[in-house]
């Protein structure tokens, strides 16, 4: 695969180890002849550890041998989060400590989430880029502030806060970048 068609999301073997990656930022050549660097921030599927890969434009990496599976979020217990594999039925476990970021976003209503299964055994899970929560607590809103572009911390049915527009209210669904975790829209 080449370092122009490496998209976020994409698991790739770097080292030996399948990463999948989660950030991508393009350096342009300042100069004629230089190439285009490519930077990725990834994370080692196995160990859980960052890694840093940076390629020049014509060099590559191989895709890891990788089965993404939908699953739906089931239930969590005081160690692990549970999934239910949608086409054969499979549950899967991971750990709160490993699931640690995506858990802010997690709700039984969840569609498209993926499990990532390498060697038959789940190691990953893959969230969607943007979800709805509703506001379960906020400021009231302000008549009239819509024109404004000031914020207010609102609490999220999932516990996360995030800052929202003033004229948003209690009961609202939100759009949330997952990547980020910064409102997007009203949904």
């Amino acid at each position: 695969m080449l370092a122009k068609d490496i998209k976020r999301g994409s698991v790739v073997v770097y080292e030996g180890s399948p990463c999948i990656i989660e950030s991508i930022s393009v350096q342009s050549p300042s100069a004629r002849g230089a190439s285009t660097f490519y930077k990725y921030r990834a994370r080692n599927v196995v160990t859980k550890q960052k890694v840093d890969i940076t390629l020049r434009g014509g060099e590559s990496l191989d895709e890891a041998d990788f089965r993404r599976r939908e699953v739906k979020f089931m239930y969590s217990d005081a160690d692990a989060y549970h999934f239910l594999d949608q086409t054969d039925y499979n549950q899967y476990s991971l750990s709160r400590e490993d699931l640690a970021e995506e858990s802010q976003y997690f709700t039984e209503e969840l569609e498209g989430m993926q499990a990532l299964i390498y060697n038959d055994e789940c190691v990953g899970l893959q969230i969607p880029l943007t979800v709805a929560l509703k506001i379960v607590e906020c400021d009231p809103a302000i008549k009239g502030a819509s024109a404004t572009s000031r914020t207010k911390p609102a609490k999220l049915e999932t516990g996360l806060l995030v800052q929202v527009p003033e004229y948003l209210k209690p009961g609202e669904v939100i759009k949330i970048d997952t990547r980020t975790g910064v409102y997007l829209s009203r949904a």
